[in-house]
């Protein structure tokens, strides 16, 4: 059953990557090349975070021996390790104001500070819920473990308005003062030669996934 969950987890990091930009353009203002600096310095950390717990729900998920109580522990540190990632690229976000020169400028960012600190609380959500399955009956935590797996439709829901939300936000100067971020660009390219898709959900893996 934790391979319903790492499938329809596969791919939290993706919403981090989206505020990696791909082109750049001499001439952007100063303050808002200072702006995407404070932004994107805050991100490989935080992606490497989640990478690395979506990694451990996967790995957790393959190995056909792991006991539920190791499941369990794995879980619950990826699904705090989620949350705290988002919440901590929501106060780096937040912590950098509104993008310079930017019209609504304001209102688009606090539209991906609320998203993600949204998601954060879902992660913690689940953490919690996670924690409180009973590991020393197999069926009921097979079954506990199904209901989280199910509510990752609405993470998935939650990632998509993110990333929305974050493409909104990356528009016309702040795209190129992005851009030219070292910080970003690394990002962007571990996330070329590796990344995974866009979450699936639970009823688009049920078939081909067994009780683990």
């Amino acid at each position: 059953m934790n391979k319903k969950l790492a499938a329809a987890l596969s791919g939290g990091a993706v919403l981090v990557v989206a505020l990696s930009g791909c082109s750049s353009n001499k001439g952007t203002d100063p303050k808002l090349i200072a702006w995407a600096k404070t932004v994107c310095d805050a991100v490989p950390a935080q992606d490497a975070k989640i990478k690395a717990a979506n990694e451990a729900i996967s790995t957790t998920a393959s190995d056909t021996t792991s006991s539920a109580a190791t499941i369990q522990k794995t879980d619950s540190k990826a699904f705090q390790d989620m949350s705290d990632g988002y919440k901590a690229l929501a106060a780096a976000i937040s912590s950098a104001g509104a993008p310079p020169g930017v019209d609504d400028g304001a209102k688009r960012q606090q539209n991906v500070v609320t998203t993600l600190n949204s998601l954060s609380a879902s992660y913690a959500d689940l953490k919690k819920k996670v924690d409180a399955l009973d590991t020393k009956n197999q069926a009921k935590f097979a079954s506990g473990l199904q209901d989280v797996a199910s509510q990752t439709t609405q993470l998935e829901a939650q990632s998509k308005s993110g990333t929305a939300a974050l493409n909104a936000l990356e528009q016309g100067e702040v795209k190129d003062a992005i851009a030219e971020q070292a910080s970003c660009k690394k990002v962007s390219s571990t996330t070329s030669t590796g990344a995974s898709s866009p979450a699936s959900s639970p009823a688009s893996t049920s078939t081909s996934s067994t009780a683990g």
